[in-house]
């Protein structure tokens, strides 16, 4: 290429960093580096405005490489390289430099020493950029086919919607039969609809389906492939089954947690929100006499016989009373999440208790009470107008259940509380599911700290993993209710159909290259890559030799830096290019009248 003419763009962002950094500083010192030809600040450089500008730019002053100092290249990089293309320059001639959040906002206290490293980052980035080279996309086939993985709500409801946008759809499920969760309701708040009619509507439409295909009690046993490329492996008792899918949807959900050692949680006297679902999804009333205190020695009472009794009760003057503990085995050290519904799921029992038995007196003890939009609201405000009393309490302080009774420190009476107690309710948390970790690794696609699937980034790609072509929804992804559950399943499948309706797609093409002179076919690079995408093979050079697979490489340059002979080059960010920016960190800036501070010699940067 012709010699380097770079473009230099600083952003304001607002006050991100024009509030802490020294702008105008910045700008000047922008003109004097190598190979600079045009430097502009933008309020927003993101803006349509600012997007403009660079394409003008681009076009007006000769630009042949575009820098932009601005926030973050996870969420905007793209969207730069795109302008870049818009004004004729290949995409690749763009490095970001991000001196927001690794600048601006890390050392928001120290805008002298903050500016001093804004412009190291700058100095490097501009050193880069002037080593930066054409690149070409690599171009991938697409098959047209999904896997969703999991059967219940969310995986059934992307399901026929990729079926019915003409996908064909091979839908996962481990357990015997779909519906998931939603099989052991009764009614779905807060509109009260019955849970069981609910499902089975949607597990009929997809059994009828004749683009979905499903595969009960059967396990993901193998993926291997790439974006539009996956070659999928079912496990089915002793059957095998092969796939080749081009899309995956991850909508495996969650499950309750059992407390455990918690309440004196015995499944029998003290149960959990789900099991008094279950109770009451068989139509029996949580007043009625149970039958487990007749039931044949040997035999364990059930969860459902235990709702029913309330002998002690009946004997008594008062009417039955039911207690519900919130936030049981949540917003602890252990699980430090809320889950999100399950004070819903109570006020809900609660209603559909006093359904049963308006006399019944419900009692929901809380530590803060979640009540998601207005219809939770109104569930709420019900709740409160039949009779169910709320009372807070404190962590610190918890409820003590024993002798038919639970004892609850009030602190608006400022004293304890005793509520007579026939049936003790917990509410506890939805948590990942089994098997989460294997799948997670089968898939190259990380969890969080609480063993849910991570998304790509929670608000500009939620429902997408970092891992391109693999997709996520419903509870696997956190824990949520049955609408939001349907709202991600759509907004999945829609991602998804965006992949699965071209015939090719074009992948990053910042992926290893491997120099089959210098490659001794070791092997260690196909040891140590994380996405198994580079294969020893036999070689026109002679022997065998390690070979890309560039859909599946990810560019993480792991192999690079392990190859002992230095045989592999890091396409996109070459050897020659990072040391540049090393060089260029240490050095002088050209036409600077003082050295810089480099790494070590800033307080913020030691």
């Amino acid at each position: 290429m012709s010699e380097p003419r770079i473009g230099v763009f600083i952003c304001h962002c607002g006050s991100n960093i024009a509030g802490f950094l020294d702008l105008p500083q910045l700008v000047e010192y922008a003109r004097t580096l190598p190979h600079v030809a045009f430097v502009q600040d933008n309020l927003y450089t993101c803006s349509d405005a600012g997007r403009a500008q660079i394409r003008d730019a681009i076009v007006t002053q000769g630009l042949n490489r575009v820098v932009v100092a601005s926030c973050t290249p996870r969420t905007h990089e793209p969207l730069f390289r795109d302008t870049c293309s818009q004004a004729g320059l290949n995409p690749y001639l763009f490095e970001f430099v991000n001196i927001r959040d690794q600048c601006s906002w890390v050392h928001m206290h120290e805008p002298v020493a903050a500016t001093a490293k804004a412009k190291d980052l700058l100095r490097m980035g501009v050193a880069r950029a002037a080593l930066l080279e054409p690149e070409s996309p690599v171009r991938l086939p697409v098959m047209p086919a999904a896997m969703v993985i999991g059967g219940g709500i969310a995986g059934l409801t992307v399901a026929l919607d990729l079926a019915e946008r003409g996908f064909p759809v091979k839908l996962v499920e481990r357990e015997p039969n779909l519906g998931g969760l939603l099989n052991r309701l009764h009614r779905l708040y807060p509109t009260g609809e019955d849970a069981p009619s609910f499902i089975a509507r949607k597990v009929a439409a997809v059994a009828q389906h004749p683009g979905i295909e499903v595969f009960t009690s059967t396990q993901v046993s193998e993926i291997r492939g790439f974006v539009g490329n996956y070659d999928v492996t079912l496990r089915r008792g002793d059957e095998q089954v092969s796939l080749s899918v081009g899309a995956i949807v991850v909508a495996t959900g969650a499950q309750e947690f059992r407390p455990a050692g918690l309440f004196g949680y015995d499944g029998q006297h003290v149960i959990t929100q789900g099991e008094l679902q279950q109770a009451l999804a068989k139509g029996e009333s949580p007043f009625a006499a149970r039958q487990a205190a007749t039931a044949a020695p040997g035999k364990q009472a059930s969860a459902t016989a235990a709702i029913a009794d309330t002998k002690a009760a009946v004997r008594s003057a008062r009417p039955p009373s039911i207690v519900m503990i919130q936030c049981v085995g949540a917003r602890d050290d252990t699980r430090p999440y809320c889950s999100r519904i399950c004070c819903g799921t109570a006020l809900k029992n609660a209603l559909l208790i006093k359904e049963t038995d308006p006399s019944a007196a419900v009692y929901i003890l809380y530590r803060d009470l979640l009540a998601l939009g207005i219809a939770e609201e109104d569930l709420y405000a019900e709740a409160r107008s039949r009779g169910v009393t709320f009372i807070q309490y404190d962590q610190q302080r918890p409820p003590l259940p024993g002798d038919g009774q639970v004892t609850v420190y009030d602190a608006l009476l400022g004293e304890p509380v005793r509520l007579p107690c026939d049936l003790l309710v917990l509410s506890t948390p939805l948590v990942s599911q089994s098997g989460t970790p294997e799948l997670a690794q089968m898939l190259k696609v990380p969890v969080d700290a609480q063993g849910f699937f991570l998304e790509a980034h929670v608000k500009l790609r939620p429902l997408d993993f970092a891992t391109d072509g693999i997709f996520l929804c419903g509870c696997a992804r956190w824990p949520c209710g049955v609408g939001e559950a349907i709202a991600q399943a759509h907004g999945a499948a829609a991602r998804a159909s965006i992949l699965l309706g071209r015939a090719e797609i074009e992948a990053d093409p910042t992926v290893a290259v491997v120099d089959e002179q210098a490659c001794i076919g070791c092997g260690l690079c196909q040891t140590v890559c994380p996405y198994s995408a580079i294969v020893l093979s036999d070689s026109a050079a002679g022997g065998r030799k390690a070979r890309t697979i560039a859909a599946s490489c990810k560019g993480c340059g792991i192999c690079s830096a392990g190859c002992p002979e230095g045989a592999i080059t890091m396409q996109h960010f070459t050897d020659a290019q990072v040391f540049a920016q090393i060089d260029a960190l240490a050095g002088v800036a050209s036409g600077a009248d003082e050295r810089l501070p480099v790494a070590g010699e800033v307080g913020v940067l030691s």
